[in-house]
């Protein structure tokens, strides 16, 4: 991964056969991201996996050709003082149509382009919700 940081924006590029959403808690680990957002990303996935939530659990739907990632985004947050990240895609099949949900992993083809926006004197969290079965974005968690 490439990494160029102004002021709290970061420009990365994911290269061949990085893996989403994996590089993106690298990232957060090496430069202290407690709080974040990718605001956009764009590239090629090899392959990717991506869900629909149903109100009970997420349904994945497993992409095994080459993709592009036409849409990225998603926040960073902590979980249990590591970093969680949730992500959402629209992706470009090659009849181009597209597909779109959660992001649950993807392993990078040509390359991705993301831009992500970081908040450095805050923490974001992300608590389970007992009663939706799921994390949540918490942007203002107890210290």
């Amino acid at each position: 991964m490439q990494a160029v940081a102004d002021g709290s924006r970061w420009m990365l590029k994911l290269l061949p056969a990085e893996r989403l959403p994996d590089a993106l808690v690298e990232f957060a680990r090496r430069h202290g991201v407690k709080a974040g957002a990718v605001a956009m990303g764009i590239g090629q996935l090899k392959e990717a996996t991506i869900a629909f939530w149903n109100g009970s659990e997420y349904v994945p739907r497993h992409l095994e050709t080459p993709v592009e990632l036409v849409s990225l985004s998603g926040s960073i947050a902590e979980a249990d003082g590591e970093p969680s990240i949730h992500l959402h895609a629209v992706l470009g099949t090659a009849d181009h149509g597209a597909v779109a949900g959660h992001l649950l992993s993807g392993n990078v083809g040509l390359l991705v382009e993301m831009l992500v926006e970081t908040f450095p004197d805050r923490r974001f969290s992300r608590p389970f919700d007992e009663a939706l079965g799921v994390r949540r974005l918490d942007l203002e968690p107890p210290t």
